[in-house]
């Protein structure tokens, strides 16, 4: 079992920056990916960034430039560093957690969600 505890989001001005933190406990050395999804009210759900285990990380077109996803180790943390943040990206962040187990059986795990607003 992996359990992920979100933080950091709030409601900031266009242009502006907050930095979204993703702590895990757990079975976290069953994890070989994790990451953030977005969703906004009548949209649908989107991958925004992930890194793997390997050090690759990827990022959705509208965010490139502008988010970097990083990972502290020594913490068990994956954060996500949103600059120059659009009205657009105003939804609610999600980290995940993908963790292998024997047999090659996958499974994910959710974070609770938190908040990100971004208008004047």
């Amino acid at each position: 079992q992996v359990q992920l505890v979100e933080s950091g989001g709030g409601l900031v001005q266009p242009g502006g920056s907050l930095k979204l933190s993703c702590e895990a406990s757990g079975n976290i050395f069953s994890i070989y990916a994790m990451g953030w999804y977005r969703q906004a009210p009548g949209k649908q759900r989107e991958l925004v960034a992930n890194t793997t285990s390997e050090g690759l990380t990827n990022y959705v077109d509208s965010v490139k430039g502008r988010f970097t996803i990083s990972r502290d180790n020594a913490k068990n943390t994956v954060y996500l560093q949103m600059n120059s943040l659009e009205p657009e990206d105003t939804a609610v962040y999600s980290c995940y957690a993908a963790a292998l187990y024997s047999d090659n059986y996958e499974y994910q795990y959710w974070g609770q969600g938190t908040q990100v607003t971004v208008s004047t």
